[in-house]
């Protein structure tokens, strides 16, 4: 993961502010992992390349190369990966690419323009077996508007959106593209029938108090 380099803030942002150290010691990552079953990898950490050309992109404030590249260069070589585009000429150039690597992938891209499944229009989903169009009904329930999924104006403003909405305090419409997004995610792995099931298991995780007890385990181990 990154620094928001074309936006206000990117997940190394929100993760910092919340009180996450980065790092790439395996052993300390690896113990995140067993007592909170989640680590965060921030990029130029593992990339020193990435570092170097960050603040580069931060100055241009323009999708790059490097927007493109990211994934591409992954570390840990998921068995599962889900990726965001922000185009379908990106889409396409993807799953291309993802073909080669012989492994379970999704990648998502709003037709409207959002490299996530924002339910404000329909989603097109593209992974090993084909690709199609989903609705917002389809993927959470109904649509929503987009001052309604709104990610604040500064770090700090994100940080806070995102501890709220895993205390379950979130919004419906934030809610909903949270579910959508991590049904996604979890239906790549092949661990559930079908994306319903992935929806279910999504909302089970949020509600139940468990998403936001494992933010909690990991920031106690920083």
């Amino acid at each position: 993961m990154f620094y928001g380099a074309t936006s206000v803030s990117g997940a190394s942002n929100v993760m910092e502010q919340l009180g996450y150290k980065f790092k790439n010691d395996g052993a300390r990552l690896k113990k995140e992992v067993e007592e909170s079953n989640i680590c965060f990898l921030h990029a130029p950490l593992f990339h020193p390349a990435l570092r170097a050309v960050g603040p580069i992109r931060k100055n241009l404030g323009i999708r790059t190369f490097f927007n493109m590249l990211g994934p591409m260069v992954n570390p840990a070589f998921p068995q599962f990966q889900l990726v965001g585009v922000y185009n379908l000429e990106m889409a396409r150039i993807y799953n291309y690419l993802l073909q080669q690597t012989g492994k379970a992938f999704t990648i998502i891209h709003s037709l409207d323009g959002y490299d996530e499944i924002s339910l404000t229009n329909d989603t097109k989903v593209i992974t090993n077996k084909g690709e199609k169009i989903m609705t917002p009904q389809q993927l959470g329930k109904r649509s929503v508007n987009a001052t309604d999924i709104y990610g604040g104006n500064t770090v700090e403003e994100s940080a806070k959106l995102f501890a709220k909405i895993l205390k379950g305090e979130g919004s419906w419409a934030q809610n909903a593209v949270v579910f959508a997004n991590a049904a996604m995610a979890l239906q790549c792995t092949g661990n559930y029938k079908n994306y319903d099931e992935a929806y279910a298991a999504a909302v089970e995780s949020l509600e139940s108090g468990k998403a936001n007890d494992v933010l909690k385990k990991l920031i106690a181990l920083q």
